[in-house]
């Protein structure tokens, strides 16, 4: 008799939810709280919600192996950008909530390096 078993992620959503992993971490010990992880809905997807004092700050992690086509900052781009608004407008409609907002990208590289950069848009 044959089981179903559950399908393994593919390398590159295991490799993405590495990337989100390390960067809640870096995020943390710079002081940041988690509110939430993987927000989705239609718009698209918030990657990491976090607390920064009394700012709400939506996080786009990126990821890539080398910059040989553009590094992973370069890969968020005006389409991104708008996906990733219009998610937050959804969330914060839903959680009814009225904070400042800032909107931060992690960018990380194969070689180790990791860019922060706040209010990236």
């Amino acid at each position: 008799m044959l089981f179903d078993r559950p399908k393994a992620k593919a390398a590159h959503l295991q490799q993405g939810e590495s990337a989100e992993t390390f960067a809640l971490q870096f995020l943390s010990r710079k002081g940041l709280k988690l509110i939430r992880r993987n927000f989705r809905c239609p718009q698209g997807e918030l990657d990491l919600l976090m607390q920064d004092g009394a700012t709400l700050v939506i996080v786009e992690v990126r990821y890539r192996k080398s910059d040989r086509y553009g590094s992973a900052a370069e890969s968020v781009t005006s389409s991104k950008q708008s996906r990733i608004i219009a998610a937050t407008q959804i969330y914060l409609s839903q959680q009814k909530m009225d904070c400042p907002l800032r909107f931060d990208v992690v960018a990380l590289s194969g070689d180790g390096s990791i860019n922060w950069i706040k209010n990236a848009f």
